[in-house]
């Protein structure tokens, strides 16, 4: 049996503010034990026998972050397809997506769908549950995975079953339905996994919510696709794309196919939706408090402390979540870490930075991290990856002096093209075209200093980019 993991990235995992963000969302921000979640994704998906193939379907900004966590993965043979969205319009429409371009190359292969922000460590029980999955997927059913629930949680959705066959699905109850839920044994936790081949999507999909699958795949065929030797990216059409109705999968297909089967998950599952499940991954002291970082805690109990640039101090305190960032602080009870949603909720809608950037923001060429800001000046230290180049590009309201602190860096600045190394500089004057490249095989790290009346990431024309935003 052929199966496709298809790997959906696309929620912002808000209730990890201030870690999580929408440039660097849930599924790459670190784990205590290391490693991300979207890289253990895919390293689980393509562990599975016979997979040469994964689609992944995310934002088009976060590709080159994808990639590169997919890097730190040994998997040889494996082809990566990434269908890149503008916009997120939620799970029907990337399932759509996948399906269909999945079956243009074959209609009876097996996807299987994985959220990139799940955390499995059983790998041999993920296997077998996904060979029962794909068992029932060949007999035209839609597979869902169920989670045997250990507790009353009102922040899941549940599915009731009988044997394989699924009865019914219900969106996140209340604690006395929940308590009920399990007191029956009858019901799953609702993990967000699927099992299907792609013409049995795509006919439920017709049936069902043919809106979706008409303007997802109008969106597709209309996309830009570029094709190197291990690597397609298809851009999906933008206007297109903007037409498709956002709706979740489990609501357009899921609560109404009469098709839908179940396998029991035999293995660990956690969707580290808030930071009082991501703290269980740490080991707690003899009074329950768990940390990272530095932190020193005195007649404190059942705190958490996530620290990472400097000490934090916790005195006569308890039931804490305590996230500490460069730029951004968490203090919240513990029975309030699902609220951290609205927190983010109400930065975004405020325009405020920090629901979407960090101090040290990742692009497709390196990072840049802001040192300091002011009024009219910005310094930033900036790391570009060997063989990488930014953009030719231009600014209308700042000027730029770059200064080399170590490796090589070859420098267009108006007419000119230099090579810089360690205590070299340039000046770049407001309205020059300029493009900064390391042409060396170590990292190249310069200072920049900004100044102008505007200082926004968003004064930038861009001439020409390897990296398709031009």
């Amino acid at each position: 049996m052929k199966i496709v993991p298809v790997i959906i990235s696309g929620g912002v995992g808000s209730r990890l503010w201030p870690i999580s963000r929408a440039s660097h969302p849930k599924p790459f921000i670190p784990l205590p034990e290391g490693g991300t979640l979207i890289r253990k994704t895919y390293a689980r998906a393509v562990e599975i026998d016979g997979v040469d193939h994964v689609v992944t379907v995310t934002n088009r900004d976060l590709l080159f972050l994808t990639a590169d966590e997919y890097a730190e993965v040994a998997a040889l043979g494996v082809k990566n397809t990434f269908l890149l969205e503008p916009f997120g319009r939620d799970t029907a429409a990337a399932v759509a997506l996948a399906a269909l371009h999945v079956a243009g190359q074959n209609p009876d292969a097996i996807l299987l769908v994985l959220p990139a922000d799940h955390l499995i460590l059983d790998q041999d029980g993920f296997r077998a549950s996904v060979a029962r999955a794909a068992t029932l997927a060949v007999s035209g059913q839609i597979v869902t995975f169920g989670v045997k629930p250990d507790r009353a949680e009102t922040g899941f959705g549940y599915v009731e079953a009988e044997g394989d066959r699924v009865l019914r699905f219900v969106e996140k109850p209340n604690a006395a339905a929940a308590s009920q839920f399990i007191a029956s044994g009858r019901f799953f936790w609702n993990s967000g996994m699927f099992c299907f081949t792609a013409g049995s999507m795509i006919e439920a999909m017709q049936d069902l919510c043919p809106d979706v699958l008409s303007r997802a795949r109008a969106a597709l065929e209309k996309g830009r696709a570029s094709d190197a030797r291990d690597r397609l990216t298809v851009e999906i059409d933008r206007d297109s794309f903007a037409a498709v109705p956002a709706v979740s999968i489990d609501y357009a297909v899921m609560e109404k196919a009469t098709n839908v089967g179940l396998v029991p998950c035999g293995f660990d599952w956690s969707d580290i939706g808030s930071w009082s499940v991501l703290s269980e991954l740490v080991s707690a002291d003899d009074r329950g408090n768990r940390a990272t970082g530095e932190a020193i805690l005195h007649d404190a109990a059942n705190c958490y402390v996530h620290s990472e640039d400097r000490l934090v101090g916790l005195v006569g305190v308890s039931d804490l979540l305590i996230v500490d960032t460069p730029d951004a602080l968490l203090v919240a009870h513990k029975d309030k870490a699902q609220e951290v949603k609205d927190l983010y909720n109400r930065l975004k809608a405020d325009g405020h930075e920090t629901a979407t950037l960090h101090r040290t923001v990742h692009r497709p060429w390196g990072t840049y991290t802001v040192l300091e800001e002011g009024h009219r000046f910005k310094i930033k230290r900036i790391e570009v990856k060997p063989n990488a180049r930014l953009s030719l590009q231009a600014h209308h309201h700042r000027s730029e002096h770059w200064v080399v602190v170590s490796g090589t860096a070859k420098v267009v600045n108006g007419e000119n093209e230099i090579l810089l190394t360690t205590n070299q500089s340039t000046y770049i004057p407001c309205g020059h075209k300029h493009r900064l490249e390391n042409p060396g095989i170590l990292p190249l790290v310069m200072i920049e200093v900004q100044s102008g009346e505007y200082l926004g990431e968003d004064d930038i024309v861009r001439f020409d980019d390897v990296y398709g935003r031009a």
